[in-house]
């Protein structure tokens, strides 16, 4: 039986990261093309489920596209999605606004809808008229903390493994003082557990470290909650699949990013590597160092 045909249509606000998603899937073997006439959507796919090589499509457009209207557009895309023959998903890059005026103002380009008017005038309007994809999209990609190589890594770890119906899951963690993780579907807090920092000797150690990790799998209360995290992530990720979702991000939290976040990530890859899934692991925070004032914050 013939594979359905990968199509990803990659929209998003002017600036936040389109072109860019584009690029990194064009490298993972993506067939990619960016501000694509809505009304030859239709010629094109049937084009392409005409052919017997065929390759995952993705298309990009934006306010800038000819004959751009995004009710029609979602009309387009919801009956291509009702044919058996094509695996449809919807990317949406978004960014702040504060952000995109920063970005517009640094460059110094004219925004597509300006017209005229200020950067953040443009950017509004066009919010307003990408509003019903934003909310129609499958995936929701917000870029307002991501410099250009961390959206490039991640659009690479969600979609370079998924051929054959494999699950693509990250899984990482982070430091809530330097904020929250913005793509993340689960977020575990792990500041519960008693803090390393205090502890003689592991201040400058990680949850990589033996003794670090000897401390945190010995600490009232980490077994069996994380025990619960790991059965109830287990119990998610086929529901996950079998409601279409290609990608999962399962993000552990603590203070500083350094020690309970990256021992509990790392248990958490180690416990899905046992039941067949290939994790990607990122620590966002290891290589910050630690400071009194960072970790101050919680216990």
């Amino acid at each position: 039986m013939t594979e359905p045909q990968k199509l990803m249509l990659v929209t998003g606000m002017s600036g936040a990261g389109k072109t860019t998603a584009l690029r990194v899937l064009e490298d993972l073997g993506w067939e990619s093309v960016d501000n694509f006439p809505i009304r030859l959507l239709r010629p094109l796919v049937r084009e392409v489920l005409a052919d017997e090589a065929r390759a995952p499509l993705a298309i990009g457009f934006d306010s800038r596209t000819r004959g751009f209207v995004p009710a029609e557009v979602i009309a387009i895309v919801k009956s291509l999605g009702e044919s058996d023959d094509i695996d449809l998903s919807t990317m949406f890059i978004d960014c702040h606004n504060t952000e995109l005026e920063r970005r517009y103002n640094e460059t110094r380009r004219r925004h597509p809808m300006a017209r005229g008017r200020t950067a953040i005038d443009g950017i509004r309007a066009e919010r307003d008229l990408l509003d019903p994809l934003r909310r129609w999209a499958d995936m929701l990609i917000d870029t307002s903390e991501l410099a250009t190589n961390e959206l490039q890594q991640f659009v690479r770890q969600n979609f370079e493994t998924q051929q054959g119906g494999v699950l693509a899951i990250t899984v990482s963690s982070f430091g809530f003082a330097r904020g929250m993780p913005p793509l993340a579907d689960l977020v575990f807090d792990m500041r519960f557990l008693d803090n390393p920092h205090w502890q003689e000797g592991l201040r400058e150690q990680t949850g990589l470290d033996e003794d670090v990790a000897d401390y945190l799998a010995a600490a009232d209360g980490f077994e069996e909650n994380f025990g619960r995290i790991r059965d109830l992530v287990l119990d998610l990720l086929p529901r996950y699949r079998a409601q279409g979702k290609s990608y999962v991000h399962i993000a552990f939290g603590c203070t500083g990013g350094r020690h309970r976040s990256v021992y509990s990530a790392e248990r958490m890859a180690r416990a899905l590597r046992d039941e067949g899934f290939v994790p990607t692991v990122m620590h966002r925070n290891l290589a910050s160092r630690a400071t009194d004032m960072v970790e101050l914050q919680s216990a």
